[in-house]
C-alpha cells in the first residue's frame, strides 16, 4: 500500500465518520418525503392538496415547485420512490456533501416536474405533478455513469458531441420506458434521467 493510497483511505474513512455524525442526507430526504406526503394526504381531506402539487400556473403557489418534489399521491407511490431514493441515493451520498446531495435532488426534481407540466401544456392538457420520481431517476442516471467502471470506460471513448447527446437521449428513453409504470410522468422521468446522466458524466457531485 502506497503512502498516497493510505492517505486517501484514511481521508475517506474520516469523511465517512464525519458524514455519519452529521446525519444522512438520504434519511433526511426520506423523512421530508414522508412528512410532506402525509400533509398532502391530510390536505386532500379538506380540499387543500393543491398547496403541495405543481400545476399551471407554475408559480401559484410558488412553494409548489419545492413541495411537489416530496409530496406523493399515496403510500404506494411514496414507497416506490423511497426504495429508489434509498438505494441510488445511498451510493451518491457516499461521494458528495449533504448540501450538494440535497441541491441535486431538489433541482432535478423541480426541473423534471416543470418539464412535465410544460409538455402537458403544449399538448393542451392541464397537468398536475407530484412525487420524487424525477429526482429518483436522476440519482439512478448519476450512479450509472459516475461509478468507477463506467467512468473508466467513458474516459477511453471519444465521440462527437452530437453522438454523445444521441446516446444520452436513447439511454434515458430506454430507462424511462423500462422502469416507468403505466400512467406515470414519463416526461419527468426522462428529463430526470438525462440530468442524472449528464451530471454523472461531469461528476458534478464529486468532492
Amino acid at each position: 500500500m502506497t503512502a498516497d493510497y493510505a492517505t486517501k483511505v484514511a481521508d475517506g474513512g474520516t469523511a465517512d465518520r464525519r458524514s455519519a455524525r452529521r446525519g444522512s442526507p438520504v434519511l433526511e430526504t426520506l423523512a421530508a418525503m414522508l412528512v410532506v406526503s402525509v400533509l398532502t394526504w391530510a390536505g386532500t381531506l379538506v380540499g387543500l392538496a393543491g398547496l403541495f402539487v405543481l400545476a399551471p400556473p407554475i408559480l401559484s403557489p410558488p412553494w409548489g415547485l419545492l413541495t411537489s418534489v416530496y409530496a406523493h399521491a399515496g403510500p404506494g407511490h411514496l414507497l416506490a420512490n423511497a426504495v429508489v431514493v434509498a438505494v441510488a441515493g445511498s451510493l451518491v451520498a457516499r461521494r458528495t456533501t449533504r448540501f450538494r446531495f440535497h441541491g441535486f435532488f431538489l433541482v432535478t426534481g423541480v426541473l423534471a416536474g416543470v418539464a412535465q407540466v410544460w409538455v402537458g401544456g403544449l399538448l393542451g392538457r392541464s397537468v398536475a405533478v407530484l412525487g420524487a420520481s424525477g429526482a429518483a431517476f436522476a440519482l439512478v442516471g448519476y450512479v450509472l455513469v459516475a461509478n468507477p467502471a463506467s467512468a473508466a470506460l467513458l474516459e477511453r471513448v471519444s465521440v462527437p458531441p452530437r453522438v454523445a447527446a444521441a446516446v444520452v437521449a436513447v439511454a434515458a428513453a430506454g430507462l424511462t420506458l423500462a422502469f416507468s409504470p403505466a400512467g406515470s410522468a414519463l416526461v419527468a422521468h426522462f428529463v430526470g434521467t438525462v440530468l442524472g446522466l449528464v451530471a454523472g458524466r461531469l461528476r458534478l457531485l464529486r468532492v
